[in-house]
């Protein structure tokens, strides 16, 4: 018997909402992931409801962001103050009330419950149980991941994530990974049943990010017509590294000291994570290195502005130590802005080396210096480079991204295990 097509979504984002400004505290490229594709579920046709930690006692119970997508907030534990790693004590409360939620409505009304990052499928894999419907559960960050490539003064993740991790792995029905290598990944490190893994690419709002005049945003910015930009966005605390693009740029300006008169680096994000125990330090870190009058740090902005910064930019530096995609990059690239990354996590899945941008093997600052003063030496590398990034952002689409998620759930409703099916 046919399966019928899904109708209704429960998503569950515990730990940060899609309504949160990317780029500070716990919201990133998780909250984009969340809000584009709900939207493009519900371009389907597909109801979505998120169910987030309400943070603010002033937030109503239900905020509707699309036609179609509903983020709900739930009480549980104080709206302020709590840490990432103080979250799982209010598991049972926040699964007490999505199924409390559930329970208002008809026999049935969830066909799919789609977790992300660990808190998150604990929850959902209670739900699976008590609503019957399976389980689909994207990761996003893995702490096995994380503490096998941890910046220097970063905190390794806790056994209890280790632990939560290999559990939800178990009891998802499947496992979407954001990259070929996150798959792997989870096989190699999880131990997850290699046919309950999916590769879905998350994708880019080409609409919101796309190329635009470099002179004029670069005016609209308060940045010279004339200046070498380089960019930083994203959050601040080591795992990011942005600490390697500033100390690269010291060493670019000592060995190119004329630069500096056109040099301009703005770090676009604010503190999060372990960077919060330390919230000035990149501001005197660029103090040290004697490079405060080159270096711009600016807020976290609205997607609308941050694509001006990325289309602002000669280059985009994407510095981690790992990342599970990489949206900076594909954002930048389909802004016409050509990427320097790490080659770490799905970065070399985004950035096409000697295509699109080029890929540094480690973050050694001066290995860093050498490949930025050789791009920036050659203006007419950085224009090719820059075409090339265009066609490979058309790589990703939230459309495409939307589509192979229903095939995903389709396919966890066949495969549910104990379902009888």
């Amino acid at each position: 018997m046919t399966t019928p097509a899904v109708r209704r979504v429960a998503m569950i984002s515990l730990h940060t909402s899609p309504l949160d400004q990317p780029g500070t505290g716990d919201a990133g490229g998780m909250n984009v992931y969340v809000t584009e594709l709900s939207r493009r579920l519900a371009r389907h046709g597909v109801e979505v409801d998120i169910f987030t930690r309400a943070t603010s006692s002033a937030l109503p119970e239900a905020v509707a962001v699309d036609p179609g997508v509903v983020v709900r907030h739930i009480h549980a534990g104080p709206f302020e103050g709590l840490t990432k790693n103080e979250l799982p004590g209010q598991l049972c409360v926040f699964a007490r009330e999505v199924l409390r939620a559930e329970a208002a409505q008809p026999s049935g009304h969830y066909d799919v419950v789609h977790s992300h990052y660990w808190l998150s499928g604990q929850v959902g894999a209670l739900a699976r149980d008590r609503w019957g419907v399976p389980l689909v559960h994207t990761m996003h960050t893995m702490a096995k991941v994380k503490n096998e490539a941890m910046a220097a003064g970063d905190t390794p993740e806790p056994a209890a994530r280790v632990i939560g991790e290999e559990q939800v792995v178990d009891a998802a029905d499947v496992l979407v990974a954001n990259t070929d290598l996150e798959a792997k990944q989870l096989i190699n490190l999880y131990d997850a049943d290699p046919g309950r893994v999916e590769v879905v690419y998350p994708g880019v709002d080409l609409d919101t990010f796309t190329p635009r005049d470099p002179v004029a945003v670069r005016r609209d910015l308060g940045l010279p017509a004339d200046a070498t930009v380089l960019l930083f966005a994203g959050r601040i605390q080591p795992l990011k590294a942005p600490d390697v693009l500033l100390r690269a740029v010291a060493h670019v300006l000592e060995r190119r000291p004329g630069l500096r008169r056109h040099l301009v680096v703005p770090v676009v994000g604010g503190p999060s994570g372990s960077g919060l125990d330390r919230p000035a330090s990149l501001v005197q870190l660029a103090h040290e290195l004697g490079i405060s009058d080159v270096v711009r740090f600016v807020p976290p902005v609205a997607q609308t502005d941050l694509a001006r910064w990325y289309a602002a930019a000669t280059l985009v530096a994407v510095p981690s130590y790992n990342e599970s995609f990489g949206l900076v990059a594909a954002e930048a690239q389909a802004c016409g802005t050509p990427v320097v990354a790490a080659a770490v996590g799905g970065l070399p899945t985004v950035v096409r080396d000697g295509v699109s941008g080029l890929l540094v093997e480690g973050h050694d600052p001066v290995r860093w210096a050498d490949t930025l003063e050789r791009l920036l030496a050659d203006p007419a590398r950085i224009e090719a480079l820059g075409a090339g990034a265009l066609a490979q952002a058309r790589e990703f689409s939230w459309e495409a991204t939307a589509g192979r998620t229903l095939e995903a759930y389709d396919r966890a409703r066949t495969v549910m295990r104990g379902s009888g099916t």
